[in-house]
């Protein structure tokens, strides 16, 4: 059992500004949870709240349907793989991993049975009579999951856990704790900063921001329905392009940033208020690579970035850059004008006061492959 509640949770220091307030959040029993916002956000400090490490300053923490505010972290059943990953220096590998084992005084046939398991996972077995210090930081990061793994607690919380690997090691590990995840059944709760780790690891996902909540589901829902100005420049790589709007009735066009007009021929547009102060974005991918036959729009390339798989090229739009994202390698230029076409369907609209979503992008698959 691993399901989780949280009801107004909050947070405060000598009853200062909030750190964390109004947090109410389900997350249910074997599901990959994602926690993502940015340094400050909040995010790591829910985690240590789940686990004890952290009072509560309000609202009520239930697992399994248990109210737990009081309870010690080693009262709560569940483990943690912190980001430093908290091995003990003077301990080899084999220490390490059964170190909660022993502190429980399980039989010393079960923590045998528990370490090869964990051990054959991990593919430590080598690694076991080392000290961390003989470790690289991968090896270092699996040793910390293995501990967890032998505690057999069906709540794994993880704060940060792949900061401190290279970006190819990074990849490896996602791919990893993931399968690892669904192997045992686990309850999962992941803190990150980085949307890509969250985008590919959660089933769901709560971004975080200022210390309350801004929008929690599924990732692509995220991504093609973010909820506020926030989420869409967070959730998303690049991050997508925004810019101040205004229709202009007599040429029924919309303008942006008072440097680039699109005819308004959507139909999907009637809930839009006219006067309201607009704010559009468009995904990187959603501005298309066209003939001079087939643009809307021929834009300067202020930047190009060849990435061999793709390539992002960079425009400038009034006072805003935009990126667009190209598949494969296309020889561009800076200083060169290329055609591009930008369809009003492609557009997210806000309000650019309160900075909620008004209307998302609405387009069809069908569509999408024939504006490439």
């Amino acid at each position: 059992m691993g399901h989780v509640e949280l009801v107004d949770l909050s947070k405060s220091y000598d009853k200062q500004k909030s750190v964390l307030d109004g947090i109410n959040l389900t997350i249910e029993e074997g599901e990959f949870f994602v926690l993502v916002g940015p340094s400050g956000s909040g995010k790591s400090t829910l985690l240590r709240m789940i686990a004890g490490l952290e009072e509560i300053t309000g609202g009520t923490l239930k697992i399994n349907n248990e109210t737990v505010n009081h309870l010690p972290p080693k009262d709560r059943n569940l483990s943690m793989v912190f980001q430093n990953y908290a091995l003990y220096p003077h301990l080899n590998v084999e220490q390490n991993i059964l170190f909660g084992l022993r502190a429980k005084k399980v039989s010393k046939q079960e923590q045998q049975e528990r370490l090869m398991e964990a051990v054959e996972m991990m593919g430590l077995g080598e690694y076991l009579k080392r000290k961390p210090r003989e470790l690289s930081g991968g090896q270092r990061q699996r040793v910390a999951l293995a501990r967890s793994i032998v505690s057999q607690a069906p709540l794994c919380l993880m704060d940060e856990p792949l900061s401190n690997l290279d970006a190819k090691l990074r990849a490896h590990m996602r791919i990893e704790i993931r399968r690892l995840q669904k192997r045992l059944g686990l309850t999962m709760v992941y803190v990150t900063h980085d949307q890509v780790e969250a985008m590919t690891m959660g089933d769901r996902i709560m971004v975080l921001n200022d210390g309350k909540i801004q929008q929690v589901g599924k990732p692509i829902h995220l991504y093609n329905e973010p909820a506020n100005l926030f989420v869409a420049s967070f959730i998303g790589s690049p991050k997508m392009n925004l810019g101040n709007a205004v229709f202009v009735e007599e040429s029924k066009e919309l303008v942006i940033e008072n440097a680039l007009s699109i005819k308004n021929n959507s139909a999907y547009l009637e809930n839009i208020k006219r006067t309201e102060k607009l704010k559009i974005g468009i995904r990187a991918e959603h501005i298309f690579p066209a003939t001079s036959e087939t643009a809307t729009h021929h834009l300067e390339v202020v930047n190009v970035e060849q990435l061999g798989n793709e390539t992002i090229v960079a425009f400038d739009i009034g006072a805003e850059l935009w990126t667009a994202k190209w598949a494969g390698q296309w020889s561009v230029q800076v200083g060169e004008r290329v055609p591009v076409k930008i369809d009003m369907d492609y557009l997210c609209f806000f309000n650019a006061k309160t900075g909620d979503l008004i209307r998302p992008a609405h387009f069809s698959k069908e569509k999408e492959v024939a504006a490439i």
